[in-house]
């Protein structure tokens, strides 16, 4: 060898096969040992280091300082150098001893040498960028090692004829400080300095408890001692918080803004204007796409490299399984040939578990950032929207592009590589297989194209139902959430049963759609099913026909099996990958649309100073049809006041003031920043104390007499913590009068310079009315020096108003100050005139629940069919097995024609049974539970609408159903699929080697154990995850409700800033149950591979006893055993995590409801009540068990035809009075008669439907103006245009285009609330009732308006009884009798004449509002 020159030498790398292959002692030749065995680790090093070098560059940790580890590990990379050279220089001193080595003596030494340094060099580099454990350094150390490992044992084979004592040395110790070098390198280095607190410990991990996740045992463990809570959980990595990635997004996509058409020729012509708009559009498509790509696409594409190596290592299996069976065919074999392959196997199956599942986790890290960036861009567009573009998206569709959209992204994220990852595992697995039975393998092809065609057709199909569904989904859920909204107003109406029919009706057309999809998904699993065993079959058959000399042995069949497995995968994959994205581009479309909605120029106000000290308004907008052109200017610190009719855009001159219309030309130039109290107060769902502060830093001396002007102090202390009380949703818990002071004092308090108040005085009493005048927008009260326009209704404060406007239809018709207006004797004096005198765990009973809610005999008889559908498979394999072990005659096999013939049988009958237990039942089960959830929800009290925010139960009729109705039924059938593949997997391995018995079920219980443990902590971040996710939809539905009031005090930082804080506390819990989840996946796969390992062993020990078809089933079916045991446990996970739907949908059917609402026995006579005698026997009245009575010993009769008026202070318990005659809260003691009946033994309809309300705030539901007024149709046209007509609505009415089938907006948005008042007066008319409740209803509506109702009430109603609440005293003057509440008792009683007389607390009401 020594002489030979060394290029020459390595085209000879002598490879000795009787030396290293067949020999029972295998050794590899020197050469070989010196040459590659060295080179490999020095590649990999070098090939690694540029890139690894700019990546460390561009990511920065923070600097680790020395440590003692550090040291020695660097330490230990010179000392390697040393030794290298060392050689080199022994080297050059035998060639001066004239002993001249084979020319790798030097090259070795001196490649080494150098290699070390650099690994050197790294280490240190590695500390200075913050790298706490490095991936890198870890395997070349391995690969050293094992490189080295080959020449050691070759050393020691031939220590005693070795001569070279000194290489000899310096090897030995080379080795060993390899090995110490390893060791060290799994420890990491204490983390850099300045981190985070409850950092996760993630980075601080070492790089062996990266790959298998072990750095997230501790959680798993503490989860399983005892349930997780918040503040267990890491605190986010900084790449995954919402402000690191939103920010990069939106600066990036922000659409074309369409702007308005504004050129000065006019109006440009509307096809001018399409084409304008329409190119933006497609070019912001390809942007938002672009974008997300950019901005996640770099850490994804690291994905790209696992998924390839995954893919290569899969076909490892079949080839390994090739030289198994040739292996027991081939008696002569040495036997450490098959413990090679064995280990081999297990190597192979290792290695693919671990880059899997780093795959995985790249994966869903990027779902995760995908869903933060999306929740964050929605959020903000929800604040900069226009509102006419709010229009067109209701609340419900944009909480669904933040729950359902955002989720489609994230599963998108886990499939979207297999788009190239699948052609090319069916690319390999047909070469291979091309190997392995030549041409007929196209046979299979030309099945699988076939298919191909008729799955397409079919995700064509299933993309329509998509569609169709989600559009009856978000109609329902429209619908759901105004219902919600809305209970109070149904509850009083007892319409619950007209609105239950129109969501069941929404509900039946999603279920017939649902039901086509169904049977669309099982025509497709009958072709998935079938598709890989048609492919086998067919290709079989004809390889077995073409030529009578093909014979199928077990390598052929096996082999050609494993392959056929692995090809079945990618093959069902492609649909559903198919699917995703075609869900996920619908999904980015919606949310594309929402992005470029038009958003309000920030510009069409100028805030800041202006020279003159003035605020002017110009020509403006178009709004509902009304085209206001209006110019006025207000000095600063004056106090306007704006009045006019109903309707005739008071609050749009407002809006238009905040810039939250569309302007259409002039400008609008405001001084200052900007306070505003709309018509109705909005509540945060907060402390009250909160509210009023919104954000601004509290001053307490500010605080105590903003609250002592905003007349809060008596309200504060009947409210059970004080200002620190909670808030419900919409301020729940607040009567109208409280939230309309807590709106005013948040604007007072916040010390801007102009304040625009839309009417608040309306919903408070008179004398507090008067307090806040008096003491905040009056020319003495706090706000005294700042300019303020103020609309009302409210006459008696007009003569302290600087300047008043009058408005009328849309126009300002007169403005001037008091005096100089009355002189004009125009509209305004003629106006005054008139009105001067005026998670717990899921039990099994769950399952239960689901198989009852689908009928027990069909859930039975599909579990039979799916077991039957299995055994079938196992049989045709098991038949496989026996023909290929059919002796071979004179080059053939016999019975060929039977063994085709009943494999295809057997085949065909697996597809026909899973065909039938297609998953129709999962409809009946859909149907059942939402039939009982809507019914459940409707028959709760109010009490529970008032304690479970709306969020909540939205979430339920949204999120669940949606869960139930299409994603349980398919997770059960693969829950199902995988438990019967598993067990059969195991069944064949004992059949073909019994020994296996030993194995199994200890590592079935290894098994149970780790799945256990995994569960218990599973579902609690689980439990954590969706807790905080309820947070952020509450809250989003918050700022959609008030984000007027947001932008007019300029919050919108700090609402971004809390959604931002609010969706990371939720990804923080989401965050570690991902990677529960690939801790459990690496745990099981290696139970999986030890299956595997196993298998094969026992058939390499026990190669003598057995035929090579049974070696063949076995180690197949165990290959496959590792994807099925994975596959498991996700469903069994995901079954769990999904069955809660059932269990919630479930808890709502327990929860306590109201009483009957019709019983027959008590039902009383369709006449009653025939005279109206209303009686309160020792009335009283409480909202809750635990809290004080808030009517007590109430004693009142009230006769037939009566007009009673009940007034008192806001919280006095005048609404509670109606609240106890319709029952919304039963007595806590004593009894109402009304007519001689106890109204408690009736049943709810049957009391509600006859008596009548006008509540207090006018509720409108989407859908025709006739069906809000009379949506049971009871009533004929005529009737309703009558009722119309006395409510003043008729010319309105009928000046609309549809008329009678107008539609209402949600919440009746595109009517005034004048109107909406009027609507409700004439469902009152239409109804007749012996008894009328009027409930504050005239606060909101200007004085004319007011006058109207009053007389209409009088004459239509003059037999009736009248209960009326009042605000304003001068509505009840002439009412029969009076009714004075303090602290829920009555306290005066007596005509108003008397009652003046008396010089009571009715007599200083009156002389608070100007009556005497």
């Amino acid at each position: 060898l020594s002489s030979m020159p060394w290029y020459q030498l390595l085209g000879s790398l002598n490879w000795d096969w009787n030396l290293t292959w067949h020999t029972e002692n295998p050794d590899f030749t020197p050469c070989f040992q010196n040459t590659v065995l060295v080179w490999i680790p020095c590649i990999y090093l070098w090939v690694c280091f540029p890139v690894y070098f700019l990546y460390l560059r561009c990511h920065d940790r923070g600097y680790i300082q020395m440590s003692n580890l550090n040291k020695a590990k660097t330490a230990l990379g010179l000392i390697l150098w040393i030794v290298c050279w060392a050689d080199l220089f022994y080297s050059f001193w035998e060639r001066s001893q004239n002993i001249f080595q084979a020319p790798f003596f030097l090259v070795r030494p001196t490649v080494l040498g150098i290699t070390m340094l650099l690994a050197t060099f790294l280490i240190q580099y590695e500390r200075i960028k913050g790298v706490q454990s490095s991936g890198v350094m870890t395997i070349f150390w391995l690969i050293s090692l094992l490189c080295a490992v080959v020449v050691f044992r070759s050393k020691i084979i031939n220590a005693l004829n070795t001569v070279d004592a000194f290489r000899y040395a310096t090897f030995c110790i080379y080795f060993i400080l390899l090995l110490v070098q390893l060791i060290l390198c799994c420890f990491p280095e204490r983390p850099p300095l300045f981190s985070e607190t409850n950092p996760c410990p993630e980075f601080s991990a070492s790089f062996l408890s990266r790959i298998t996740f072990w750095w997230i045992t501790g959680l798993m463990v503490q989860g399983y001692r005892r349930p997780l809570e918040a503040k267990d959980l890491w605190s986010l990595n900084k790449e995954d918080k919402s402000e690191e990635i939103v920010q990069p997004l939106n600066m990036l996509y922000s659409p074309k803004k369409q702007q308005k058409s504004s050129s000065s020729s006019g109006d440009v012509t509307e096809e001018a204007e399409a084409l304008i708009i329409k190119p933006s559009q497609k070019s912001s498509e390809a942007s938002l796409f672009k974008v997300l790509y950019k901005t996640f696409g770099p850490y994804f594409l690291m994905s790209f490299l696992f998924k390839a190596a995954h893919d290569l290592l899969m076909f490892a299996g079949p080839e390994i399984l090739k030289l198994l069976i040739n292996f027991v065919n081939n008696k002569a074999a040495p036997n450490w040939q098959g413990y090679f392959y064995t280990g081999l196997l297990f190597v192979c199956a290792c290695l693919q578990t671990l880059i899997l599942h780093q795959y995985f986790h790249i994966c869903f890290v990027t779902g995760m950032r995908l869903k933060t960036a999306i929740v964050g861009v929605i959020y903000r567009k929800a604040l900069v929207i226009t509102n006419s573009a709010r229009k067109t998206s209701t609340v419900g569709e944009i909480v669904n592009l933040m729950s359902v959209d955002a989720q489609r992204f994230m599963d998108l994220a886990t499939y979207i590589n297999m788009i190239w990852s699948a052609p090319l595992q069916v690319i390999l697995a047909l070469y291979l297989l091309w190997q392995n039975l030549g041409p007929s393998v196209l046979a299979g092809v030309a099945v699988m194209i076939l298919l191909v065609p008729i799955n397409a057709v079919m995700a064509m199909k299933t993309k329509t139902y998509q569609v169709a569904q989600m559009k009856s989904k978000d109609n329902r859920i429209k619908l759901m959430n105004e219902i919600l909204n809305g209970i109070k107003v149904l509850k009083l109406y007892a319409w619950e049963l007209a609105f239950r029919e129109k969501v069941l009706e929404i509900r039946q057309k999603e279920l017939k759609v649902l039901k086509k999809s169904a049977y669309l998904a099982a025509m497709a699993t009958f072709t998935w099913v079938c598709a890989p065993f048609l492919v086998a079959l067919s290709t079989f058959a004809v390889y077995v026909t073409i030529d009578k000399n093909n014979v199928l042995d077990a390598q052929k069949a096996f082999v050609s099996l494993a392959l056929f497995n692995i090809l079945r995968f990618p093959l069902n994959m492609l649909p559903m990958v198919i699917s995703s994205i075609v869900e996920a581009s619908v999904s980015l479309k919606r949310l594309r649309v929402f992005l470029s909605h038009e958003e309000l120029d920030p510009d069409s106000i100028i805030r800041g100073p202006i020279t003159d000290g003035e605020f002017l308004f110009l020509k403006q907008a178009e709004l509902c049809t009304l085209y206001f052109s209006i110019n006025f200017t207000v000095p600063e610190g004056s106090l306007v006041a704006v009045v006019g009719q109903v309707g005739c855009g008071k609050s749009s001159l407002l809006s238009a003031l905040l810039g939250e219309m569309d302007k259409k030309e002039g400008y609008v130039v405001v001084k200052g920043s900007v306070a505003y109290v709309p018509q109705q107060a909005w509540v945060q769902n907060a402390t009250l104390e909160d509210n009023i502060i919104f954000g601004r830093e509290m001053n307490e001396s500010r605080y105590k007499r903003v609250i002592e002007a905003c007349a809060l102090l008596p309200d504060i202390e009947i409210l059970p913590t004080g200002d620190k009380t909670e808030i419900g949703e919409k301020g729940v818990n607040l009567s109208g009068g409280q939230k309309q002071r807590v709106s005013l004092a948040r604007a007072v308090y916040c010390n801007a310079d102009v304040y625009l108040f839309d009417d608040p005085l309306s919903a408070v009493d008179a004398h507090v009315g008067k307090h806040i005048f008096e003491k905040v927008i009056g020319p003495k009260g706090i706000l005294k020096n700042k300019t303020r326009v103020l609309v009302t209704h409210a006459i008696n404060y007009l003569p302290q108003m600087d300047t008043i406007l009058v408005m009328s239809d849309g126009e300002i018709s007169e403005m001037g100050s008091y005096q100089e207006l009355l002189k004009q004797d125009g509209a305004f004096a003629e106006f005054l005139r008139t009105y001067a005198n005026a998670e717990q765990s899921v039990e099994n009973s769950v399952y239960w629940d689901y198989m009852k809610a689908i009928g027990l005999f069909i859930s039975f008889l599909s579990i039979f069919l799916f077991m039957c559908n299995h055994i079938a498979s196992l049989a045709s394999n098991y038949w496989l097995s026996l023909w290929t072990d059919d002796p071979v005659i004179n080059g053939t096999q016999q019975y060929t024609n039977v063994r085709l013939g009943v494999y295809g049988a057997l085949g065909i009958s697996q597809g026909l049974l899973g065909q039938l237990s297609a998953f129709l039942w999962g409809i009946f089960a859909s149907r059942h539970l939402h039939l009982n959830l809507l019914h459940n929800v409707l028959r709760s009290p109010m009490s529970f609408f008032e304690r479970t925010p709306s969020g909540n139960l939205v979430n339920r009729f949204s999120k669940e159903i949606d869960t139930i109705d299409s994603t349980i039924p398919p997770i059960i059938k693969m829950f199902m699929g995988s438990t019967f593949n598993v067990i059969g997997a195991c069944i064949i391995i004992l059949l073909a080697t019994p020994i296996a018995a030993v194995i199994i079920p200890p590592l079935g219980l290894v098994y149970l154990f780790v799945q256990r443990f995994y569960v218990a902590t599973s579902r609690q971040l689980k439990r954590l995850e969706s807790v905080s996710r309820s947070p952020v939809y509450s809250h989003f539905n918050e700022t959609l409700l008030g984000v007027s009031v947001i932008r007019a005090f300029e919050e919108q930082k700090r609402f971004i800033k809390q959604n931002d804080v609010k969706v990371d506390e939720n990804q923080k819990a989401y965050y570690p149950s991902i990677v529960a989840n690939r801790w459990l996946a690496v745990r099981l796969e290696y139970v999986g591979n030890c299956i595997v390992l196993f298998a094969a062993l026992f058939a390499v020990i026990a190669r003598n006893k057995l035929s090579a078809g049974l070696v063949g089933l076995s180690v197949s079916y165990s290959l496959q055993i590792t994807a099925y045991l994975n596959w498991l446990v996700r469903m069994s996970s995901e079954l769990e995590t999904n069955i809660v739907a059932v269990e919630r949908v479930k808890e709502y059917a327990e929860m306590e409801k109201e009483a009957e609402w019709s019983i027959e026995q008590t039902a009383p006579a369709s006449t009653w009540p025939k005279e109206g005698k209303v009686e309160f026997r020792g009335y009283g009245l409480r909202y809750r068990e635990d809290l004080d009575l808030v009517l007590k010993n109430i004693n009142v009769t009230i006769n037939g035809g009566e007009k009673i008026g009940i007034v008192g202070r806001t919280g006095a318990g005048k609404s509670s009075l109606t609240l106890g005659l319709f029952r919304i809260n039963e007595a806590a003691e004593g009894e109402i008669i009304i007519d001689g009946i106890n109204i408690a033994k009736i049943g709810l309809h049957d009391l509600r439907f006859k008596i009548t309300i006008i509540p207090q705030d006018p509720i409108l539901f989407s859908g025709s103006l006739r069906m809000n007024l009379d949506p049971f149709d009871q009533h004929s046209d005529e009737d309703i245009w009558r009722s119309l007509e006395l409510a003043h609505l008729k010319n309105f009415v009928s000046s609309l285009p549809d008329k009678l089938n107008h539609e209402c907006a949600e919440g009746g948005e595109n009517l005034s609330v004048g109107q909406r008042q009027l609507v409700c007066l004439a469902r009152a008319l239409l109804r007749k009732s012996k008894i009328l409740v009027l409930d504050e209803a005239t606060a909101a509506v200007d004085l004319e308006t007011d006058k109207l109702i009053q007389s209409t009430i009088k004459s239509q109603f003059e037999e009736c009884t009248v209960l009326t609440i009042a605000h304003r005293l001068n509505t009840i003057m002439d009412y029969t009798r009076v009714l004075v509440l303090d602290r829920g008792e009555v306290v005066e009683c007596g005509s108003p004449d008397h009652l003046l007389q008396e010089k009571g607390i009715f007599y200083s009401m009156a002389k608070d509002s100007g009556l005497v």
